[in-house]
């Protein structure tokens, strides 16, 4: 009984290894490809804020009321972009971001574009109109892909087809720290100060101006989005494998210490028989 009790410890242990190795792995290529996320927001981020300050230039000053970007309307329906990923063991990351998507969806009448595998299975599964599925793999999505949607988003938007535009994604606060987020859009509203008119011209007008930059804005976006988004599943999956990396560590030296304990109560029982039949 001692034999096979220790055997048994014995392959549990292997299997144990096993699995501390792949979650390793799983950790180094997560930390890898953090390192890249964290650059595409960091390289993403000044043309960005150059496209919002001259936004908010034209809002503020409220040289562009005409546009229809611009124009406050009764929400019927509401269009939301969730960004989520394309495969699990990342801890809570797509069950978070899911749930605050959801939430915000209650009681509304809303229709979904979907980024991300576990987002189009979501949305699927509860029968949620979407715009389009053709972005199922966050990963495969580029910055040509951001500025597609947003085009297809903007002229959407101003057929009516919905009164407003919101992002819901994963905020990048820290390796240990990720936060879903829900982003309005459109329409915009004018900030808190208000600019004086005649700080700076554009050409022809503000409203042609704001009719070519809304689309580019809207990509930025979505792109800034989908980087924050990327980084926060690969720091959500490095922490996870790292745990699991830990928990595999400590339960081989559980089953290591109960393996000598069986083998020593093996041995001494030998023992014990061999003095018994040399008495």
């Amino acid at each position: 009984m001692a034999t096979v009790s220790t055997k048994e410890i014995k392959n549990r242990i292997r299997s144990m290894e096993s699995t501390k190795q792949i979650t390793r792995a799983m950790e180094m290529v997560a930390t890898s490809k953090l390192r890249h996320a964290q650059t595409q927001v960091s390289e993403a981020r000044p043309y960005f804020e150059i496209l919002l300050d001259t936004i908010e230039d034209i809002v503020s000053s409220g040289r562009g009321a005409s546009s229809p970007y611009l124009t406050q309307r009764p929400v019927k329906r509401t269009a939301f972009v969730v960004i989520a990923g394309d495969r699990g063991l990342a801890g809570g990351y797509n069950a978070n971001l899911l749930k605050t998507a959801w939430e915000a969806m209650a009681d509304k009448d809303a229709v979904v574009m979907p980024i991300g595998k576990k987002a189009v299975d979501f949305f699927k599964t509860r029968q949620i109109p979407m715009l389009t599925d053709l972005r199922a793999e966050a990963a495969d999505v580029s910055v040509g892909d951001c500025f597609s949607m947003a085009k297809q988003l903007c002229k959407a938007y101003s057929k009516g087809e919905f009164d407003e535009i919101r992002i819901v994604y994963t905020k990048f606060v820290s390796v240990l720290s990720q936060t879903p987020q829900m982003l309005p859009i459109l329409p915009l509203a004018p900030g808190e100060t208000e600019k004086v008119a005649g700080e700076m011209l554009y050409e022809p007008d503000c409203e042609t101006v704001l009719e070519a930059i809304i689309p580019e804005y809207l990509g930025g976006v979505l792109y800034g989005a989908l980087c924050e988004s990327r980084a926060s599943e690969q720091a959500a999956r490095r922490t996870a494998m790292n745990a699991a990396t830990q928990n595999a560590e400590e339960m081989i030296a559980d089953l290591s210490l109960k393996f000598n304990q069986a083998r020593q109560a093996a041995i001494t029982q030998e023992i014990t028989e061999i003095v018994a039949g040399s008495q």
